[in-house]
């Protein structure tokens, strides 16, 4: 088994001829796969042998900083290639419903999320990840209209529903307007957001909401737990006010198999 160090990768990067890098991207790529099927055989067989000692799932998880669940799914993870005919399709760990557009009444809320889960009889949590500023996406930075490269207030965070990870959902605000106000302060804003945003003299005018299905990144793969090759929905909301300033702009990050997105229309105008 052959490690890939930064050496080997700026030694590739260096290949002059372009057709000759390509190859040895794909010769590094299969020694690097190979590499990652061997290490999940090891770990398979040590998550057994903790097991055969007596361990339960989630006596491993606890050690690991894991739910049982997690542990479950890396114990049968890169699995011996005698796969049926057939794909077989497991239970998702937990399901929970995402509303588009959002509910009036739901957005209105203390938090979005948690009236949402209760709404489904589920339990929900939600903890805070960051809260500072970083320099923003493209994305970002065109709904927030400011320059790309340009740093935004960001507060991440992250919801469980029944203690399974399930969202990441960042709030980005425009520096200019919101440094020093309570929105780039730490911990939740109290009583609401919105409250928040009404009391520095913002009134909600419009907001445009848009879905796209794609890969994970590293971080949102590991904060969520997601088996390897699973895609996550991104939903991102960019809120204006009744002067068409842009106030908030929210992207939330779905674990892509533990939803279902409920799709309304205007009332009155819905269709088969």
């Amino acid at each position: 088994m052959s490690a890939m160090d930064q050496h080997t990768l700026r030694g590739i990067a260096a290949i002059s001829d372009p057709i000759e890098r390509v190859r040895a991207v794909g010769k590094a790529m299969a020694e690097q796969q190979g590499a990652v099927t061997e290490l999940a055989s090891i770990r398979r067989h040590a998550i057994a042998q903790a097991r055969d000692s007596g361990m339960t799932l989630e006596q491993i998880g606890s050690k690991l900083g894991v739910s049982g669940g997690r542990v479950s799914q890396l114990a049968s993870a890169g699995a011996s290639a005698r796969a049926p005919a057939q794909p077989q399709r497991t239970a998702p760990r937990v399901l929970v419903q995402r509303a588009l557009p959002t509910d009036p009444a739901v957005r209105g809320s203390k938090s979005l999320f948690l009236e949402e889960a209760e709404r489904q009889g589920i339990t929900g949590e939600r903890r805070m990840l960051y809260i500072g500023t970083e320099v923003v996406g493209d994305h970002i930075a065109s709904a927030l209209r400011i320059d790309p490269g340009t740093e935004a207030i960001a507060r991440r965070k992250m919801f469980t529903a029944n203690s399974v990870p399930v969202r990441i959902a960042t709030s980005y605000f425009r520096t200019a307007e919101f440094a020093g106000t309570r929105i780039a302060e730490a911990e939740f804003v109290l009583p609401t957001l919105q409250a928040a945003l009404e009391s520095l003299g913002y009134t909600f005018g419009y907001a445009k909401e848009t879905l796209t299905a794609r890969q994970a990144t590293r971080f949102e793969a590991e904060t969520l737990e997601l088996d390897p090759g699973e895609w996550v929905i991104q939903v991102l909301r960019a809120s204006y006010s009744t002067e068409d300033t842009p106030v908030h702009v929210l992207e939330t990050v779905c674990s892509a198999n533990r939803h279902i997105f409920v799709i309304g229309q205007a009332t009155g105008a819905d269709q088969f």
